[in-house]
């Protein structure tokens, strides 16, 4: 899964929030990304239940800073990932 988070979602520890939530949940990998246009890109691979349960976080409003909308497309996982990492 791939999301691309828009709002205030940088420079609030979006990021590090969104990998603590993806460790909590358990069994993801992949990484959380500040774009240029100001969004943050979440990538996600695991069971299908545990990323929908991230990207749910994602869209609450019980992020850091203030999420206005979230895009997300599934694909086939690439792997390669190690652990969630902030990028």
């Amino acid at each position: 899964m791939t999301a691309w988070v828009r709002g205030r979602v940088q420079g609030v520890g979006f990021r590090w929030f969104t990998r603590a939530n993806a460790l909590e949940i358990g069994d993801l990998s992949g990484f959380a990304l500040n774009l240029d246009d100001g969004r943050v890109q979440v990538v996600a691979e695991g069971p299908s239940d545990n990323c929908h349960r991230l990207l749910d976080w994602l869209r609450t409003g019980d992020t850091p800073g203030r999420v206005d909308g979230v895009t997300e497309i599934w694909g086939t996982p690439r792997g390669g990932y190690d652990g969630f990492a902030i990028r």
